[in-house]
């Protein structure tokens, strides 16, 4: 008896944990639903929060997303626009006067005077020095002594033969005494002009070698005169470039000792090779307000190609990947600016520009400044 109370009691026990094991799990689950619920909640306020931002941020024309525009990277842009674009060629020449003479006598004997020093500035027909011509001197006054004796006689003869007083042969040979004196006597005058050194050019003497006492002869050089007036440009141009250079190019020149330019024309293009350098010589003239000296070194440009009408980048801005030349342009998308990578075909490079045959147009907005490392696509600041 005391066996069945027992077992039922130890039954009632075991049955009343289970009801309140089951109680309890059941009140477990429902607060685990509660939870979960909560959970989804809070995840569909977040993203309707950052829905809410978003369109807050595109309404205002900035970047939708805060923090992916924090991390964009700066760079810089340049509008890309049409212009002219040059081809030429660039060297290093030098200023020669168009008249540099080297002086000399016309008649050979001792110089006696010396009339101007180096540096000074000289006209056409100006005496330089002059060479002994005393002889000549004196026989210019013998010759005109004679010549006045002679013009006497004539005159007389001429008289008393337009009288029908004498014979012909007495005017005719009084007339030929007096011409041939004439002629003399201008002889002498043009030996004693020759006796003196003459400027030839309005210039500056650049070199005296005459000197008092010294005897002198034709061809021995006695003074160097340069004309300053006109002066070119002389410089030698691979031949590569000889059927680009005509006469007419655009020249600019920079005289490197004094900071100044000038711009002028292609004068002369050589037609001769030089053997061992593979050059051939242009000239083009100085002109304009400089102060150019011969001798002076130039670094000339011979623009012997222009584009009036072309696209030019800085030649830093194309870079090569696998071979193929690109450019990076910024483009708007949606209030920000991405990176986008175009192919170009380069045409020229000069001056630090490479001209653009195609691949770009006019309004570009172009990188030229950190486009390094960028991705097609990638966010940037401007």
């Amino acid at each position: 008896m005391k066996n069945k109370v027992f077992m039922k009691s130890r039954f009632y026990i075991q049955l009343s944990t289970l009801a309140v094991a089951i109680i309890l799990a059941a009140c477990g689950a429902a607060s685990t639903d509660k939870k979960a619920q909560l959970e989804g909640l809070k995840k569909q306020q977040k993203e309707i929060a950052d829905q809410i931002k978003a369109l807050e941020a595109e309404l205002k024309g900035a970047p939708a997303d805060p923090a992916k525009a924090a991390k964009s990277k700066e760079v810089v842009t340049t509008e890309l626009k049409v212009g002219a674009f040059n081809y030429y060629i660039q060297t290093q020449g030098g200023i020669e006067a168009e008249e540099n003479i080297l002086i000399s006598s016309k008649t050979p004997g001792v110089i006696i005077q010396v009339y101007v020093k180096e540096g000074q500035a000289v006209g056409v027909g100006q005496v330089l020095a002059q060479v002994d011509n005393s002889l000549i001197l004196k026989g210019i006054e013998e010759m005109k002594g004679a010549l006045e004796l002679s013009n006497t006689v004539y005159e007389r003869q001429k008289s008393l033969w337009n009288q029908n007083i004498g014979t012909e042969i007495q005017y005719l040979t009084a007339k030929n005494n007096k011409e041939s004196l004439e002629k003399k006597l201008a002889t002498l005058n043009e030996q004693n002009e020759m006796s003196k050194i003459k400027s030839p050019i309005n210039g500056t003497v650049e070199e005296v070698t005459a000197k008092a006492g010294e005897s002198t002869a034709p061809g021995m050089p006695a003074f160097r005169i340069i004309g300053t007036s006109n002066l070119k440009v002389v410089a030698r141009i691979s031949e590569s470039y000889i059927n680009q250079i005509k006469l007419g190019n655009k020249v600019s020149a920079d005289l490197l000792d004094q900071g100044k330019s000038f711009e002028s024309r292609v004068t002369f293009v050589g037609k001769n090779i030089d053997p061992l350098s593979r050059t051939f010589t242009i000239e083009a003239p100085v002109v304009g307000n400089v102060d150019a000296r011969p001798n002076m070194s130039t670094s000339i440009k011979v623009i012997f190609k222009t584009n009036p009408s072309a696209l030019a980048v800085p030649v830093n801005a194309v870079q090569s990947i696998n071979d193929v030349k690109v450019v990076y342009v910024a483009e708007a998308n949606n209030g920000g600016w991405v990176a986008r990578r175009r192919v170009v075909e380069v045409g020229g490079v000069y001056n630090n520009a490479a001209e653009i045959k195609s691949g770009l147009k006019a309004g570009d907005k172009i990188i030229t400044f950190g486009y390094q490392g960028l991705n097609d696509g990638e966010s940037v600041k401007i």
